[in-house]
Parts: structure tokens; sequence; C-alpha cells
């Protein structure tokens, strides 16, 4: 009787999974809208008291986003206002959405690979998941592993796309 063997445990293949790039890093938001006066304008020393008063401590260790969520003009003085207060408690500060925040961490968990661990190896990057995940994220971790890698695909082992074969 023959053995069921399971060909793609026994391969060479290393799989990187992208939601393993969300990491652990404790996320925050900032929608400036909260401190315009009567939900449209920005008034500078109005802000400023806000700003003077806020809990900066509150996002200590945190990757913050910094956005407005009504479409208004906000001086771009204000998110860097913002950014001077946060910049000593947090660990990065972004300009966007919960979106753009997440592109930020993905980019900075993706720049932790450790190449040398892969140098000339078969990679397959795992790609569907219930979890977000930027498309950007992808084009990142391509420039990271081509030129190292000896192969890339993507998809899962059973079914993928070639990526890239080194010569």
């Amino acid at each position: 009787m023959n053995e069921i063997r399971n060909r793609v445990a026994e391969s060479s293949l290393i799989t990187i999974d992208m939601k393993s790039f969300v990491g652990s890093q404790e996320r925050e938001k900032i929608d400036i809208s909260k401190w315009l006066h009567q939900g449209v304008v920005l008034k500078e020393k109005r802000f400023r008291e806000f700003l003077n008063n806020e809990q900066w401590i509150k996002y200590q260790n945190k990757y913050v986003a910094i956005y407005c969520s009504v479409d208004t003009i906000i001086p771009i003085w204000a998110y860097m206002l913002i950014t001077k207060y946060l910049n000593p408690f947090t660990r990065n500060v972004v300009f966007g959405d919960e979106k753009e925040l997440e592109k930020k961490i993905f980019e900075i968990n993706i720049n932790q690979i450790q190449l040398n661990e892969l140098q000339d190896k078969r990679v397959l990057v795992k790609g569907c998941a219930n979890t977000y995940i930027p498309d950007e994220s992808y084009v990142q971790i391509s420039n990271k592993l081509i030129g190292t890698v000896k192969s890339l695909m993507f998809g899962e082992a059973c079914s993928n796309v070639p990526i890239y074969k080194s010569t």
C-alpha cells in the first residue's frame, strides 16, 4: 500500500503569510474635527488651547494616525503642531486615516524581515486572509525579496502564481 505523503511539507518552500505583518503595534487615531469651531473652522488660538489641554501620555508607545473626517480646509501646520505634541510619546505618527496607518505599520514590519534567512530559498507569499492587508504591502515585500530569494510565488502551495525566479 502506498503511503500518503505531504509533498508540500516535504518541500523546501518557505511560506510568508502577509497577515503576520499586521503586527502587535498599538494603534490610535486622532480626528482633528473634534477641535474645529462649529465643526468646520480651525481657529488657531482655540486649537492651541485644545492641544495644550490634551492628555498626550495616553498615546505612549502607540502608532497614531492624524486626519480630519470632515470636508474642510485644514492648514498643514495644524498637523505639524499635533505631531510636535505626539512626538515625545508615540512610536510613529502618520498623516491619514486608519488605512494609511496600516500601510505604515506593514511597511515597518516588512522591513524587519531578515533577508539572510531567505537567501536563495523558494518563497511563497500567502495573501488570502480575512485580515486587511494593504495592496502596497505586496509591492513592498516583492521589492524586499526579489534579488535575494531563489524564487518568489504568490498564493497557496498547491496553487500559486510564479512571480520571480533567479537566473
